[in-house]
């Protein structure tokens, strides 16, 4: 069970993100409680897959979540580069997490 809360506390990181990037495009107060929101579950989530996954294990594979959703959510949403290598580095992202899963 706690890697289900890992992973859905990786997608709430997500929406942490996302609301950072609606402040930004002017929208404060809607951007600010989707960052609330998101962070307050992700944290929490994140705090009960601790309880039986290693720090440096759930640590980085929450911020792998978060950063391969974020990069995607921000090449499909908000015209962020698309290129073949970055595309590449994001691969490598996921391939580690999920060797990481494989080895704890």
């Amino acid at each position: 069970m706690s890697w289900v809360f890992l992973i859905i506390a990786g997608i709430f990181e997500i929406v942490g993100v996302t609301g950072m990037q609606i402040m930004v495009k002017g929208q404060k107060l809607k951007g600010f409680l989707i960052i609330l929101i998101g962070f307050i579950i992700s944290f929490t989530l994140l705090s009960l897959a601790m309880k039986t996954i290693p720090l440096g294990v759930a640590y980085a594979v929450w911020t792998g979540i978060g950063t391969v959703g974020s990069a995607i959510i921000g090449m499909l949403y908000y015209g962020e580069s698309k290129d073949k290598l970055r595309i590449f580095f994001i691969a490598l992202v996921v391939v580690a997490v999920i060797g990481l899963r494989l080895a704890s």
